[in-house]
């Protein structure tokens, strides 16, 4: 076996601080397993809190939101939406082709 200075390439069983698990036995693997499966189980239960958060009706449109908060709303909305139209027409003003 030849020993060089090169970076081994097979990063495949590296951690997170980049150094190469050792393991002894077969009970070491199993422990690594499982171990990852909570990690990624865990990963995978915030993911899908993310994700349903996305799709929930905001706190402005409910039935019992007070005129406050639905103000607050639209008038928020309003505002992305004006902001975005500004951005659009500097744009269109600073691409346009000269004649």
């Amino acid at each position: 076996m030849m020993m060089t200075n090169e970076p081994n390439n097979d990063n495949r069983y590296l951690d997170d601080d980049n150094s190469c698990p050792q393991y002894n036995s077969l009970n070491d693997i199993r422990l690594r397993k499982e171990a990852l499966r909570k990690s990624i189980e865990a990963d995978d239960k915030k993911i899908k809190t993310l994700w349903i958060s996305l799709f929930t009706k905001p706190d402005a449109f409910k039935k019992d939101a007070s005129r406050g908060k639905r103000l607050q709303s639209m008038m928020s909305i309003g505002m992305g939406a004006f902001d975005g139209a500004l951005l659009a027409w500097k744009l269109y003003r600073k691409f346009k082709k000269k004649k």
